[in-house]
């Protein structure tokens, strides 16, 4: 623990935007058949570097098997509040979980992200004895603690219960227990992420474990089984105070994202994919005298193929849907990023006006059908998908896997690990980095990235931008 506030904690997101860019960034690897450890690797991301865009560091796990996919810090902004008691805090360690093996480990960046190093296990009989929840799938520090979102309940199949949210402590990074004290009707979960002055949270849904351990389920999607509402919480008093179901033609409602001023009561969820028409949907949801809304404010159509150019998959269709994997928005609030990795497409969206997001930039990458190379020539299988924004907005970094079993099915020809930047113009506009090109090792697959020092997904704030 420090004795002062770490710098990279900041009070507003205006602050943050202000800091110092990054010098490193973090990336997950899986091995998609489990023939070797998965790995965290540090990329070099400074410019001008003799090592930039390169894996300059690696820590593999000791086990096989986890299946990484998202990761965060021990501590954030949200430490600043005057309600934690944090404030001393580091944002020092990385908490990784095996979705698939339920095993979570903590890696220790200091003294320096080239020196990464494992600090801790917890195996997974810690994590069901504790909580009853198994696949622990999105980390965000907070006030509690670490908060950890589950997409599995007790049982070996993971359906013995809902799944839900539990509490590691930020210091000993022991697993206290769950968090909701009354849940309502959510029985599904997948990303959640809050406003910490108006003291409230909400939360997502994908499936449950039977639904996507083993590749996507046709049969539940078209029967509208998948997750398709959006539930509201009171942080403090962790109860659900308000679901809504965005329709069950919209299915997978996946990540969240609030706005970063917490003077501004809104936000943002992707839906993967409409059933009755193959569209992918960006929705606002804000609160309004004291009740939650939701709106469907943006669509992004499927775009028609040939048979011999689809996945088995998508033959009957004729048609790539967008498959809306990622959302992620810049810290001024200004621009949301849209990843579509079934048409192969990064978008940027200016939601200065929420509800009425227009598209300010565009770019291609990958695509069931497309398959673009990146402007250096190489190939891209897959498409954009885990999007990180840097702290002043000027640069995107994305990769391009989304599951394994997912990845086999909607890119059966292979899908190498992968790592592209643009850069985006302060009044809109994105073009690919031809000079940012990540090699990972062999037989790796490329999932989410952290910026060191921070990122628009990473923080949450206390404070208002001035």
């Amino acid at each position: 623990m420090n004795m002062r506030p770490d710098p990279t904690l900041h009070a507003s997101p205006k602050l943050a935007m202000e800091a110092p860019a990054e010098d490193f960034a973090y990336t997950l690897l899986l091995s998609p058949d489990s023939s070797q450890p998965d790995a965290l690797t540090v990329i070099d991301v400074k410019p001008g570097s003799p090592s930039y865009s390169r894996v300059v560091h690696t820590v593999p796990m000791p086990n096989k098997g986890d299946e990484f996919h998202h990761f965060g810090w021990n501590a954030c902004s949200s430490s600043l509040s005057p309600l934690t008691g944090h404030a001393f805090l580091e944002r020092r360690y990385l908490i990784i979980p095996g979705i698939r093996s339920s095993r979570i480990y903590v890696v220790d960046t200091k003294p320096h992200p080239t020196q990464a190093r494992i600090h801790k296990i917890i195996e997974p009989d810690e994590v069901f004895r504790k909580t009853g929840y198994s696949r622990p799938h999105t980390v965000h520090c907070g006030p509690l603690g670490i908060y950890v979102s589950t997409l599995g309940g007790g049982g070996k199949d993971g359906t013995s219960g809902p799944p839900g949210i539990f509490i590691m402590d930020c210091e000993t990074f022991d697993v206290r227990g769950r968090w909701e004290i009354e849940r309502g009707s959510q029985d599904k979960h997948y990303d959640f992420w809050w406003n910490l002055p108006r003291d409230y949270m909400v939360s997502s849904e994908w499936a449950l474990p039977p639904q996507f351990e083993s590749g996507l389920v046709p049969e539940d999607l078209l029967a509208n089984q998948y997750g398709h509402r959006l539930h509201f919480w009171d942080l403090r008093a962790r109860r659900n105070v308000q679901t809504i179901d965005l329709g069950a033609n919209h299915q997978m409602a996946l990540e969240v994202r609030p706005a970063h001023d917490p003077i501004r009561e809104y936000g943002f969820v992707g839906v993967v994919v409409d059933t009755t028409n193959l569209e992918g949907s960006i929705w606002t949801w804000w609160r309004e005298d004291g009740q939650f809304r939701a709106e469907k404010t943006a669509t992004i159509p499927p775009e028609p193929a040939s048979k011999e150019l689809l996945p088995p998959l998508l033959q009957g269709f004729g048609a790539v849907p967008p498959l809306v994997t990622d959302i992620d928005l810049s810290l001024d609030d200004k621009f949301l990023y849209v990843a579509c990795w079934g048409t192969g497409e990064m978008r940027q969206y200016d939601v200065t006006n929420p509800l009425k997001p227009m598209l300010a930039g565009s770019v291609h990458i990958g695509g069931i059908a497309r398959r673009t190379r990146h402007p250096n020539g190489k190939p891209y299988a897959g498409g954009p998908q885990m999007v990180e924004i840097s702290r002043d907005g000027k640069r995107v970094y994305w990769t391009n896997s989304l599951y394994s079993t997912w990845d086999n099915q909607f890119y059966p020809d292979g899908l190498p690990a992968a790592q592209v930047m643009a850069r985006a113009e302060p009044g809109g506009g994105l073009a690919l980095a031809d000079n940012y090109w990540v090699d990972f090792p062999a037989g790796y697959r490329a999932h989410q990235i952290r910026l060191e020092g921070g990122d628009c997904s990473t923080d949450s704030f206390c404070y208002p931008s001035v």
